[in-house]
């Protein structure tokens, strides 16, 4: 089993994507997102309460999201 990440090694590993060219920063990004899904249970539809309850998480998704252009 693959060891849990801090928010903080998402955010280092988000650093080091944005400087990677494009399609591969999006595919990159993408998998990132797919991780944080899977290790912080993000809800596949907006869930205002478990935003409330984990508010720096949703940011950094959120952050993930918007920085993507596919």
């Amino acid at each position: 089993m693959t060891a849990k990440k801090s928010l903080a090694d998402y955010q280092s590993a988000y650093e080091e994507i944005i400087h990677s060219d494009q399609p591969k920063r999006d595919i990159l990004l993408a998998g990132l997102m797919n991780e944080m899904e899977k290790q912080f249970e993000i809800p596949m539809i907006r869930n205002e309460a478990w935003i409330r309850e984990n508010p720096e998480i949703a940011a950094m998704y959120r952050k993930l999201s918007i920085t993507r252009t596919l």
